[in-house]
């Protein structure tokens, strides 16, 4: 296989430089493509990517806004690989990567493969509770499908190898965001496509984000599900309830414990313990006081989120367009 990694990037040069040393650093005895795409950036990365041109064989494009899913069918139209591995730009790889992707796929293949994240040392305390509580099997992380043991596994855009057929029979990403990855993948498997999770091929995957900006991208997640519960009715399950429900169960108890009523109450607080013990044996202590507050964010971020579009789009029967026009690029 000739691999051919797919980066979009949006006013993000520094991101991209670093994903790029950590791509000249890759061990691997063949040759590989990486293919920039600039989504209409005021901050150039042209000059960084410049920079890597004799360690790296790159090719970068500039092209007009359309967001993510349209950049990445751009790359991978002009890419010369026959898979395509397809990041998000502020993640960082592993030495070992390629060759673990490679090895594997070398004796189990498959059309499409998704990898985990994980945090590296060098990140912020907030950007380990948050990669905690995005991966964790004791938050939605678990439900998002961070094991291949709950069902068909979906693969995320940040880290996910398409091949070159794939691409050509599902003409790729939709013009949704966020979402457009889990769209492709149940596309995928409607075509007899199989996809898994290599976890091996992990990323570090660095989320620059405050509390502000993960509530608002988590809070975008659960939006999304209802769409694509409508495009796709077959993939609706009864866990893309739990987060919403943990929040009006969460109400109720608080309401409960005012009146003197603290068993609810007390077992919200039972979880959150378990959750921080489960962190701060991983992480340390001061990063599982803030896993809890990442919790109880994504949580109530993506069970709001939820909510509000299943009452638009399945109550009040609203276009999805029509409904969350922010969710799309023309």
């Amino acid at each position: 296989m000739h691999y051919s990694f797919i980066i979009p990037v949006f006013n993000r040069p520094e991101e991209v430089e670093k994903l790029l040393v950590s791509l000249s650093q890759l061990v691997f005895e063949r040759d590989f493509e990486v293919v920039i795409i600039e989504d209409g950036s005021d901050l150039s990365s042209e000059m960084i990517c410049s920079r890597f041109r004799e360690s790296l064989t790159i090719n970068y494009f500039y092209k007009p806004n359309s967001g993510p899913g349209d950049s990445r069918n751009f790359g991978m139209r002009q890419a010369v690989g026959n898979y395509f591995i397809i990041l998000d730009s502020d993640c960082v790889l592993p030495e070992q990567y390629l060759n673990n992707v490679d090895a594997y796929l070398s004796h189990h293949y498959v059309d499409c493969y998704g990898g985990p994240d994980a945090a590296h040392d060098s990140f912020s305390s907030l950007q380990k509770a948050i990669d905690y509580s995005m991966t964790s099997f004791l938050t939605t992380g678990g439900i998002r499908g961070g094991s291949e043991k709950l069902g068909k596994f979906q693969p995320r855009s940040f880290n996910m190898g398409l091949s070159k057929k794939a691409f050509e029979q599902t003409s790729g990403f939709g013009k949704m965001h966020p979402g457009e990855d889990p769209d492709l993948t149940i596309r995928l498997w409607q075509l007899g496509f199989d996809t898994l999770l290599i976890k091996e091929a992990y990323v570090y995957h660095e989320r620059r984000i405050s509390w502000k900006l993960f509530y608002k991208q988590v809070n975008k997640f659960g939006k999304v599900r209802v769409i694509l519960n409508k495009w796709h009715p077959s993939t609706k399950r009864i866990t893309y309830w739990l987060p919403t429900l943990f929040c009006l169960f969460f109400l109720v108890a608080v309401i409960l414990s005012i009146s003197g009523n603290l068993l609810f109450l007390s077992l919200y607080l039972l979880y959150f313990s378990i959750l921080f013990i489960h962190s701060s044996i991983k992480n340390g202590i001061a990063i599982g006081l803030r896993s809890v507050f990442a919790a109880l964010i994504q949580f109530c971020a993506y069970g709001t989120g939820f909510l509000k579009s299943w009452i638009k789009i399945t109550i009040l029967k609203q276009e999805e367009r029509t409904a969350f026009p922010k969710l799309f690029f023309k």
